[in-house]
């Protein structure tokens, strides 16, 4: 079986990659290796199976790709590539979100649906419920995205809706809830943190430090991408998160025990676009996509410091 992967050099396409190889699936890989962060970062995400004789990497922007040529041979499609960031998503940046999120997304929809392809899964984001009320979340909550960023997820995320229901692409979302582990992007808190104690300097802190959030580890992520091939349901949307859900200021002590370190805290206002609380609901994934997160949150830090510490003692 022959799958495509976009954003593939990035956290989450790399690691999906790496497992989708590991279990016998040929991969295309799409990857613009835009200047959000380091190329050095994305270089060695991909390293270990860049030669890979299953593998083939396309180092391209998916706007100026013939798409429709490029699905003829695939079976599964996995729609990971994103312009990231929630801070970085207003202003003049927003014309950016909108041709890599919503315009690519659609062309990408347009080309599968005159395709062979048997699955098409998206990566969204819990950023699409934004302020919503409800705690926990579920799959029919209110949908109130409170940043840019949310707003062009959500809008691609209504685009596979479309498709599916106008022209029957096979299309499965999945809402993903602040992923960390290995490989995660500087720009992400548990990266900043760990570098900064590494360093021995401050760590911001937004806000009060009450805000809550659903952290999920990368492998949980990528196990749900593996089982939405057979199990996922057409035209449906589930909820990807790790049971995690933590105040930020609650985190601190357990980062101090995993590096031995201490916390230094530099209190900052809270950012716009921050949501307040995140809580996945996972009753739906549970049932129709036999998922259930495995790490734990302390074993899951440990594994993200090591691969800090190893990551800056080698540059």
């Amino acid at each position: 079986m022959n799958c495509l992967v976009t954003g593939a050099a990035g956290f989450i396409g790399s690691h999906l990659c790496q497992r989708l190889l590991n279990e016998g699936f040929s991969v295309t890989g799409i990857d613009s290796f835009n200047d959000y962060y380091s190329r050095w970062m994305k270089d060695k995400n991909i390293h270990p199976f860049e030669n890979h004789n299953r593998f083939r990497l396309i180092s391209d922007n998916l706007n100026d790709i013939d798409l429709s040529a490029l699905l003829h041979d695939i079976d599964y499609v996995f729609h990971i590539a994103a312009q990231a960031g929630v801070r970085s998503s207003w202003g003049k940046n927003f014309s950016v979100y909108t041709d890599n999120n919503i315009s690519a997304t659609q062309k990408l929809l347009e080309a599968a649906k005159d395709s062979r392809i048997q699955k098409l899964i998206y990566a969204s984001s819990s950023s699409v419920y934004g302020l919503c009320p409800e705690l926990p979340m579920t799959e029919s909550s209110p949908l109130l995205p409170y940043s840019p960023y949310g707003v062009t997820k959500l809008a691609a995320e209504n685009l596979c809706q479309l498709y599916f229901k106008n022209f029957n692409v096979p299309t499965v979302s999945l809402r993903f809830f602040t992923v960390y582990g290995p490989g995660q992007r500087p720009d992400m808190a548990f990266h900043k943190f760990f570098r900064a104690m590494k360093n021995n300097l401050p760590i911001p802190l937004f806000g009060d430090g009450k805000q809550t959030r659903d952290f999920t580890y990368i492998d949980d992520i990528v196990d749900a991408n593996v089982q939405s091939l057979e199990k996922g349901k057409a035209g449906e949307i589930y909820n990807v998160g790790g049971g995690n859900q933590k105040e930020m200021k609650e985190i601190f002590p357990l980062l101090e025990k995993i590096t031995g370190r201490k916390v230094l805290l530099q209190q900052e206002d809270r950012q716009r676009g921050d949501v307040f609380h995140t809580y996945a609901d996972i009753n739906k994934a549970k049932e129709d996509l036999d998922f259930s997160p495995k790490i734990p949150l302390e074993e899951g830090l440990e594994r993200e410091w090591e691969w800090i510490h190893n990551l800056y003692s080698s540059i």
